[in-house]
């Protein structure tokens, strides 16, 4: 086998070429450095570039890690890695949130801007509906056009291929079984009048259980492409190398960015007469979702839709325990208080339709398996919430959600009823079952 070649490939040094503005503007913000002054809308821009770079390298640095680690910790190290740009982008609405009750004991600023508490919501639960109802059914439709063209043109890896659905292996069971429980947790979130260090304590210890039933799967070979192949392929020492210094440079580019990224949108908000709500919910989370969303898309085009899903489903169980777990933790320090990130009216019906949404998504995988149909329901039902964020007025948009919301958890129940021996079934398999006995993928 001819060795890798030493000259770092196209796409990770275009990666590291884009997030070079942004990382600039950051690091001159923090250590007095000349810059120019930008418009709130083109810091945004290049804050969010610089973030989506950050977030291919921590993709690539995270998949040739698999070659050095088992299994199991590296889909749960993967997991935590590429969201680790939302995680940044959240914490900091989040840490502002608490400074701001700690020094006014309100959620709103004196001069009325927008709720602080509010906001460090909004980035989380508009990621996580962005995931499902975007990056899901965009797995399904990308595997589907991929077979429809490799059986045209004759491919025999094709034959075999499911068409119009996403079908993962059974050892994916555990995503979806501790995705279920943390989703079972957080449906009487919207009940509650603040999210505490309870709620962190609960959703930190599921994510602990998820990751430690993870490690007990078998080591096995990655398989690698593109970028990440290179890397992995390189010399032990080499490879160790290049994989911590993209963990360093990607952490460094998120630490100078998320912050001024996450101001720069709330004053594009202002300087654009534009809901500052929305720009968190809905923008921020495409810097962050968006190269994951690529790679998952690459895994799909390459007829490897198991583990594009797979990939996804696992951001989705990191996202809705550690990061929404963590985010009290942060709250808690900010604001020197245990009283808990208060929640509002608006704050609760948006945990509801996410909650109620990743109930749904889980009764679809039951089976194992995402059919057009299924992925299909989730678009319609994300597109609709979607345009009623922006066109509606507020009051008719709650009451949007709250419709919405039990649509979600009534086609969720009909399905868990009528699917309930498959369901106990997988509830065995995602918790107990050993690996070994698991169907191969």
């Amino acid at each position: 086998m001819p060795a890798p070649p030493r000259r770092p490939p196209t796409p990770l040094l275009a990666a590291a070429l884009v997030a070079l503005p942004g990382t600039y503007l950051g690091a001159a913000a923090y250590l007095g450095l000349p810059a120019p002054d930008l418009a709130p809308p083109l810091q945004a821009l290049l804050y969010g570039t610089a973030i989506v770079g950050a977030a291919f390298l921590l993709s690539w640095a995270a998949e040739a890690a698999q070659v050095d680690i088992s299994a199991g910790l590296a889909l749960a190290l993967l997991a935590l890695l590429a969201v680790l740009p939302e995680y940044a982008v959240d914490f900091v609405f989040t840490w502002t949130a608490g400074t701001t009750v700690g020094e006014i004991g309100s959620c709103t600023p004196p001069d009325g801007g927008e709720d602080a508490c509010a906001l460090a919501l909004a980035n989380m639960t508009g990621a996580n509906r962005v995931l499902v109802g975007v990056g899901w059914p965009l797995v399904v439709l990308v595997a589907a056009v991929v077979v429809a063209r490799r059986r045209a043109a004759g491919d025999p890896a094709a034959r075999d291929v499911p068409r119009g659905e996403v079908r993962l292996s059974p050892a994916m069971s555990p995503e979806v079984v501790f995705l279920g429980i943390a989703t079972l947790y957080s449906l009487h979130l919207p009940l509650r009048t603040s999210l505490t260090i309870v709620d962190a304590v609960v959703l930190v210890t599921v994510f602990v259980l998820y990751a430690r039933r993870l490690a007990q799967a078998p080591a096995e070979d990655p398989d690698l492409i593109g970028t990440s192949r290179w890397m992995g392929e390189q010399p032990q020492r080499r490879r160790r190398a290049w994989v911590g210094g993209v963990f360093a440079v990607a952490a460094l580019v998120i630490l100078a960015c998320a912050e001024h990224f996450a101001e720069s949108l709330v004053e594009t908000g202002t300087t654009l007469g534009v809901d500052e709500f929305l720009l968190v919910q809905w923008v921020a989370p495409l810097a962050s979702e968006a190269p994951e969303l690529i790679v998952a898309c690459l895994y799909a085009a390459r007829l490897r839709a198991s583990d594009s899903l797979g990939t996804l489903l696992s951001s989705k169980v990191n996202q809705w325990t550690l990061l929404v777990g963590t985010i009290p933790v942060v709250f808690a320090l900010s604001s020197t208080s245990f009283s808990g990130l208060p929640l509002d009216t608006q704050q609760r019906t948006e945990l509801l339709l996410t909650a109620a949404q990743s109930l749904f998504a889980v009764s679809l995988l039951v089976g194992l398996r995402l059919t057009a149909g299924g992925a299909a329901t989730l678009f319609v039902l994300f597109a609709v919430q979607f345009a009623g964020s922006i066109l509606l007025p507020a009051d008719t948009d709650r009451v949007l959600v709250l419709v919405l919301s039990g649509v979600y958890v009534v086609l969720a129940l009909a399905r868990f009823a009528l699917r309930a021996r498959t369901t106990r079934r997988l509830a065995r398999d995602g918790t107990v079952t050993p690996y070994a006995e698991l169907e191969p993928a």
